[in-house]
């Protein structure tokens, strides 16, 4: 078996059971803080902390990020700052799937960041 093949193998054996599991829609502001209060968001480069404040603050690819959240209606609602680069304000629909929640932006259509929690 070739090297590319055998990646290729234990990265599909490792995303079955994440893919057999169901997401489940967080719904709730609450529901939401019971995940990650005291816990980081992260992801390979990116570490983020939501704060209940509504403050959001972490670094990504060695540079810092500010924003603010709020819950809206079912959905995570943000601003984010990525050094100067600004990301405006979106809606996402939060769903989990075991320790991973998934933020997918435009209220659920658009595009989605996978971020584990720790």
């Amino acid at each position: 078996m070739t090297l590319r093949a055998l990646c290729l193998s234990a990265c599909l054996l490792l995303a079955l059971p994440l893919a057999a599991q169901d997401a489940a829609r967080i719904s709730s502001r609450s529901g939401f803080m019971a995940l990650v209060q005291g816990r980081g968001l992260h992801r390979l480069g990116v570490q983020l902390t939501v704060h209940p404040d509504g403050q959001i603050t972490g670094r990504a690819f060695g540079r810092e990020v500010t924003g603010s959240w709020s819950w809206k209606e079912g959905y995570f609602c943000r601003v984010l700052y990525w050094g100067s680069r600004e990301f405006p304000w979106n809606c996402q629909m939060v769903t989990r799937r075991g320790e991973e929640l998934r933020f997918r932006s435009d209220r659920g259509t658009g595009e989605w960041a996978d971020l584990r929690l720790r």
